[in-house]
């Protein structure tokens, strides 16, 4: 039933913006969509008598009829009648172009919503800032300045490196972390260690070996060619440094004993190994992970 109601409601597909069709709906209620992306009011809409109560229900979406989908598997008669027979309905995007994401392939989160909900036009995301700055070369400004000087080879100092490793995009994105490396060893910085963090929330459970692999070839590549890159230690994220409940200050000692000290529960060669190690002995894998470095040179 939900889905058949879904259906005669509303379709929702992915052709470049989201487009919205509502078959029910009336033409004067109907979404106004712009090239520009920004909000304009619809001169035709009927101020509706009565309050207004704004609610925001976490979960709760235009989606598929499936066991992802809880909404659509409870029983929720109130919800029905709401989204289903009320004269007053709309449906908007919450993800990609439409709330500032880099592109519509951007799932949206609570942190999205936050910066979006109430804003009155649409916002570049923080993703899309730093892609932006990316494209532009504009993070190459006078900080980028001042850390290239400090890691340079007449200071024999090292370019440290540490973030979210995933493509998820609400926090980070690898894309940045290679745009960055490849510009410092452009400018001549040589040595270049990595503290990576696991994902497994804004990307699949289990993915960290389709980030982690390419990554450990390109730093071949790069020491290749003379560069000294390697991998210094890492982690996962809600265990190891990144801490999102309670104030955990043990997850933040965790990172800092391993990204600063380099002592953590593990020591590997290589992250990869590191990885297959650990998941093929049924540990927990975002336990905090020590990598030695594969350079000749000291860490």
């Amino acid at each position: 039933g939900y889905q058949r109601r879904v259906r005669e409601w509303t379709r929702i597909t992915m052709l470049g913006m989201l487009r919205v069709r509502l078959g029910s709906l009336p033409t004067t209620l109907r979404p106004r969509y712009s090239s520009s992306l920004s909000l304009s009011k619809n001169p035709d809409f009927i101020k509706p008598s009565g309050p207004v109560c704004l609610v925001i229900l976490d979960g709760v979406g235009l989606g598929a009829d499936d066991d992802g989908n809880a909404w659509s598997r409870a029983r929720t008669p109130f919800l029905d009648k709401v989204f289903f027979d009320s004269e007053v309905k709309g449906a908007v995007a919450a993800h990609g172009t439409a709330v500032g994401m880099p592109s519509d392939a951007d799932m949206g989160n609570s942190e999205v919503g936050h910066n979006a909900l109430g804003a009155g036009r649409v916002f570049d995301q923080g993703a899309k800032l730093v892609q932006n700055a990316m494209d532009s070369k504009s993070f190459q400004g006078d900080t980028w300045e001042w850390l290239m000087d400090g890691c340079g080879s007449s200071t024999d100092g090292t370019f440290h490196l540490i973030g979210l490793w995933s493509d998820g995009n609400v926090h980070s994105h690898v894309n940045h972390a290679y745009s960055m490396m490849e510009a410092a060893i452009q400018q001549g910085i040589t040595k270049i260690r990595l503290h990576v963090l696991l994902d497994g929330r804004d990307v699949a459970e289990t993915s960290a070996l389709e980030y982690i692999e390419p990554l450990e070839e390109q730093i071949a590549a790069w020491n290749k060619g003379g560069a000294d890159v390697a991998i210094a230690s890492g982690g996962g994220r809600m265990v190891t440094t990144m801490d999102r409940y309670n104030a955990n200050w043990p997850v933040v000692e965790r990172g800092w004993n391993a990204h600063v000290h380099g002592i953590a529960d593990h020591s590997f060669h290589s992250a990869t190994e590191a990885i297959s190690t650990l998941r093929g002995s049924g540990a927990d894998l975002i336990t905090c992970l020590l990598y030695t470095s594969p350079s000749p040179r000291d860490s």
